[in-house]
């Protein structure tokens, strides 16, 4: 066999084999691996190198070792889920560096962390004064996780006592100018609904890179040709708006007429249309 093949068959089987030891050992975020992880992944990715090169050398000498620092880490990962000791021992503990909005100074020195870095660390988290955490720690991966005081945190609906409602994963209707009918279906729409949206913004199903559909059945658009404005999905506000005209209109109603039992039948919807506005206003102006 000519040498260039083998070394191109040899190639390819390293190749395979670091993939399918690397899908054994798991998935995470480059962020979320220990070092141990690191150190091991370097490892095989050496040695699956180093197998196309020597010719000689049979290759289960440069699989076997890849397949036991595959084994390792499997079998280590393992214990640490039973054992809480071997789990600080593999994957090291979280450390508190901020408590009660005072810095530990002898925590950061045993993370051999700088001032500058837990500001960085910090900044982040979109926390720019210290002042404002009341607890910061950092975990085994090496990440820093913030807790805000009370009067720092962002405002939020529940903190205001507002009742908002609750989002389904909007439906990728149109991708690469093709429909895509299980979203369609997933959300209770046809093919016919969405050409009919489409033809009130004026776009043709071709000239769409991608369309998505929300639970309220609002379409948002993104076309091929960027230079083309395509207008948000109103159809919630418009929708409210309707609905406090027509409340208006029944006020007005009462108001004008000089017949009583129309203007008692007047008020009583204009009240009915208010309970349906205070009802429907999250959805609508969300």
């Amino acid at each position: 066999m000519a040498e260039w093949l083998t070394i191109l068959i040899r190639s390819l089987i390293a190749f395979t084999a670091m993939f399918l030891f690397a899908k054994l050992i798991g998935k995470r975020q480059l962020s979320q691996i220990t070092f141990f992880e690191y150190i091991v992944g370097i490892a095989i990715g050496d040695m699956a190198a180093i197998i196309p090169d020597q010719l000689q050398a049979p290759l289960y000498h440069g699989l076997l070792p890849m397949a036991v620092y595959t084994a390792l880490p499997i079998l280590l990962s393992f214990i640490a889920l039973k054992s809480k000791k071997a789990r600080d021992i593999l994957e090291g503990k979280a450390r508190v560096l901020i408590q009660n909005g005072k810095i530990l100074e002898d925590n950061l020195r045993k993370e051999r962390m700088s001032t500058d870095e837990l500001l960085e660390h910090l900044r982040a988290k979109n926390v720019f004064q210290v002042a404002d955490v009341e607890f910061a720690i950092m975990e085994s991966n090496g990440s820093v996780n913030v807790m805000l005081k009370p009067e720092a945190e962002p405002v939020t609906p529940k903190r205001l006592g507002l009742k908002v409602p609750t989002e389904s994963q909007p439906q990728v209707v149109i991708m690469d100018g093709k429909i895509m009918d299980e979203g369609l279906a997933t959300l209770g729409f046809n093919r016919r609904w969405l050409k009919g949206e489409l033809d009130k913004l004026g776009v043709a199903v071709e000239n769409v890179y991608l369309a998505q559909v929300n639970a309220a059945g609002e379409l948002y658009v993104d076309l091929y040709d960027d230079r083309i404005q395509v207008p948000e999905p109103k159809a919630r506000e418009l929708t409210h708006i309707l609905l406090k005209k027509a409340r208006a209109d029944l006020e007005l109603f009462a108001l004008a007429t000089e017949d009583e039992a129309a203007k008692r039948d007047y008020a009583a919807m204009a009240k009915r249309m208010e309970r349906v506005l205070n009802e429907t206003e999250p959805y609508l102006r969300h």
